[in-house]
């Protein structure tokens, strides 16, 4: 299988940049200590998998092997517990918290909820992430042939919120002209999925570890169809296959045979935009960007410990899909471009919201 190479990758290297750190900036030692990672969402979803999926490998790594505890703070789609952090964290390196395309698209619309600014956070770890829309069984419908009975159908999705990480989904899903009741106030996606388990919705969208954890198993039941992958889109705007996903047609490919042809226009150029800021730079590891330079420095060689293990990419596949991950530099470097969006499609999707949900900015 492919890897995929991240879109917005940065010209440098840091495993070169780290060595030419001096010592002291490699001393700090974290034995006996206890690391808080917060995680703004409730215990299931695709970010809760990631985190407990590197918790124990960063405990390994830090100096000291300080126990790292998954702290789940759900709410407002990831904005409570950003909010939280925000106010509490302390800059000793004993407070990091997991961040999620929901924590960073109502950053860059200006949510009046948010009170936190991602320019106060050093980003030392990003993992790029996939995701799959499904379906209930019961509709019958197993592929783009399928979409006009979708159609006929008002289908309950339930969601975080407007402009949490199922905004492109929602979008996705409008540009295809379904009739898409979203169900608002769930805790994570994981509530979402539970939602769909128990009847309660018709369409659902995890990200690839959570699908890869949780949903695979109901489609190797019968209780869930695929539909398409979001895919991978790169900075350029151009959409190829998940290589999680091989077999899955991607959002573009289902489209345009569902619909006879290729998306284009605002919508399009906007779910592009979303794609590139909230999923090919989804889930980070952010620290105070006023801790010392020795502990930001420790975290980012911590990482690449674990992305460079010679068994990480074997288990990375199991637990977190097929993904190039950033480090240090390369992390906070692509960051601060990834939250970079045209004024003209922040309008249209501010726009949207508001139309479509009521949103206020």
């Amino acid at each position: 299988m492919r890897h995929l190479t991240h879109p917005l990758r940065a010209a440098l290297l840091s495993a070169v940049a780290a060595f030419s750190l001096p010592q002291t900036l490699l001393a700090q030692d974290f034995a006996g200590e206890t690391v808080e990672w917060t995680i703004p969402f409730g215990v299931g979803g695709g970010t809760d998998v990631w985190a407990r999926f590197f918790a124990p490998q960063l405990s390994q790594a830090l100096p000291g092997q300080p126990n790292v505890v998954v702290l789940n703070v759900p709410g407002g789609g990831s904005i409570t517990g950003a909010n939280q952090f925000a106010s509490r964290a302390t800059d000793d390196g004993l407070s990091i918290l997991g961040t999620s395309a929901s924590t960073q698209y109502p950053a860059i619309l200006g949510d009046p909820r948010v009170r936190y600014d991602y320019a106060d956070w050093t980003a030392v770890l990003a993992s790029p992430t996939g995701g799959v829309v499904y379906a209930d069984p019961k509709y019958g419908v197993t592929g783009p042939e399928g979409l006009e009975t979708l159609k006929a159908e008002e289908i309950r999705f339930a969601s975080q919120g407007a402009t949490a990480l199922e905004m492109p989904v929602l979008l996705a899903l409008k540009m295809m002209g379904l009739n898409i009741r979203p169900v608002f106030g769930m805790e994570s996606r994981g509530a979402g999925r539970l939602a769909f388990e128990r009847g309660e919705a018709g369409i659902d969208f995890q990200t690839s570890s959570a699908y890869l954890n949780s949903v695979a198993p109901l489609v190797d039941s019968g209780k869930a169809v695929p539909l398409f992958s979001m895919g991978v889109v790169d900075a350029e705007g151009n959409v190829t296959r998940d290589p999680s996903f091989p077999d899955l047609p991607t959002f573009v490919e289902f489209y345009t045979d569902a619909m006879g042809a290729a998306p284009e226009g605002e919508a399009f150029e906007a779910w592009k935009a979303l794609m590139i800021a909230g999923y090919s730079l989804q889930k980070m590891v952010v620290l105070p960007k006023d801790a010392p330079a020795e502990v930001i420095a420790t975290y980012a060689d911590a990482a690449r410990q674990i992305v460079e293990a010679p068994d990480f990419r074997e288990r990375a596949g199991e637990e977190i899909g097929v993904y190039d991950q950033l480090v240090g530099d390369e992390a906070d470097a692509a960051l601060q471009a990834a939250l970079t969006v045209d004024p003209a499609i922040r309008e249209f999707l501010t726009t949207w919201l508001s139309e479509d949900y009521g949103v206020r900015f």
